[in-house]
């Protein structure tokens, strides 16, 4: 199955994720909904997992906690951004679903 960034987008106004989704776009989905706790909860139960560890980053710098996003960062073999957060979420989810088969 395929899922377009637009397709993925859409489906934040429904009340329960696509099934489909890999913990890391799950994640992301979490925190499009603005439920950070539920998307954390997510990327650390699949720590170890460059994507997971990716979203992880994200969301310690989505809280100010610039250290721990930084951590975060190196474990994932990432570069921390420093421009909008709302682009970064939009970037890592396109980049998710274009290397996942989504």
């Amino acid at each position: 199955m395929s899922i377009t960034l637009s397709a993925y987008l859409e489906t934040l106004d429904e009340d329960i994720p696509p099934t489909e989704l890999s913990p890391a776009l799950l994640a992301l989905w979490w925190a499009g909904k603005k439920d950070w706790k539920e998307a954390h909860r997510l990327t650390q139960a699949h720590e170890g997992e460059a994507d997971s560890d990716w979203v992880h980053a994200w969301l310690h710098r989505q809280e100010d906690d610039i250290p721990n996003a930084r951590y975060w960062y190196r474990r994932a073999h990432r570069t921390m951004q420093h421009g909008d957060l709302q682009t970064e979420w939009r970037a890592i989810v396109t980049s998710l679903l274009a290397g996942s088969g989504y």
